[in-house]
């Protein structure tokens, strides 16, 4: 390997503390994932500043609002005793402010440290640059897992007041229609299609004419690219309920007409909006939706 280079692992963490009302965040066991990125002397603030740019565009990735994430930069007072420099990614969750992960430039104490104690000479030797030797700089990251699978959790759930909804392209919208007033409310986890547990669930409007028959079919295609699940009890209004709690951001509604010219009816979590697509354009589709997706909350 030659410099610069990381090692990242996950792995479980402990702690010598449990308090119980601070949740998660002081567990006395956790899932931990980490990086230690070694670099040249020198380059360690330019290789800190970059992997902060990585780290934020993580959390980017992953759909999350923007508007609440922050940067916390360490001050002599909280600043590790060898860290030259330390910023936390914090997130608001309803309970306030909290760490997600810390980014650190640990200089070259750790492997001095090794180096004294265990007696091995642990140099890198720059084979390009005139066998130079030198202790390299660690810049670390490190991440929780669980916190950060409850900051996705929070990030994303949503209560709405919505119109009751049906198949609005289906003739037998007294059977698939939701039950109740016109207005109800809906519980949804937007979360990014990339990180949702269903990615698409594919739902016959009645169990009979063949029409389950043709749902499984069409949900062993999509199952091969995406997470997909099969729901047919109940009325179509409350099984979109349903998967809107879950987060599927597509579900794919099988009718009549998809038995007459091919088509299915394509609705969006998000929006609620349903369009007509044909069932051989579908998993084009869901790709494409996918890289475009942008959220609207």
């Amino acid at each position: 390997m030659k410099i610069p280079f990381g090692i990242s692992q996950i792995c479980k963490a402990f702690r010598n503390e449990i308090v119980t009302k601070n949740f998660i965040f002081r567990t006395c066991e956790f899932e931990q994932m980490e990086l230690q990125y070694f670099v040249k002397p020198g380059s360690d603030v330019e290789w800190f500043n970059e992997w902060k740019k990585r780290r934020w565009a993580y959390y980017e990735k992953l759909g999350v609002k923007v508007d609440h994430l922050r940067w916390h930069r360490h001050g002599p007072d909280e600043l590790a005793h060898y860290a030259k420099d330390a910023y936390d990614i914090q997130y608001l969750f309803p309970m306030g402010w909290r760490e997600l992960e810390g980014i650190h430039n640990r200089t070259d104490y750790d492997l001095n440290r090794h180096t004294k104690y265990s007696g091995k000479d642990l140099q890198y030797i720059d084979q390009d640059n005139n066998n130079d030797r030198y202790i390299p700089f660690i810049i670390e990251t490190s991440a929780g897992l669980t916190r950060t699978l409850l900051m996705l959790i929070c990030d994303a759930y949503d209560e709405e007041k919505v119109a009751s909804e049906k198949n609005s392209d289906s003739s037998e919208g007294t059977v698939s229609g939701t039950e109740g007033s016109a207005d109800d409310w809906r519980t949804v986890l937007r979360f990014h299609p990339s990180v949702a547990p269903v990615t698409t669930a594919v739902m016959p409007l009645m169990k009979k004419d063949g029409l389950a028959e043709l749902a499984q079919d069409i949900r062993n295609e999509l199952k091969e690219d995406f997470a997909t699940d099969y729901d047919q009890a109940g009325a179509i209004g409350r099984r979109y309920r349903r998967q809107d709690e879950a987060g599927t951001p597509f579900c794919i509604t099988v009718d009549y007409q998809s038995k007459d010219d091919g088509t299915v009816t394509l609705r969006y979590r998000d929006s609620m909006e349903q369009i007509r697509i044909p069932r051989l354009e579908l998993a084009k589709k869901i790709r494409q939706e996918i890289k475009d997706y942008k959220r609207n909350k």
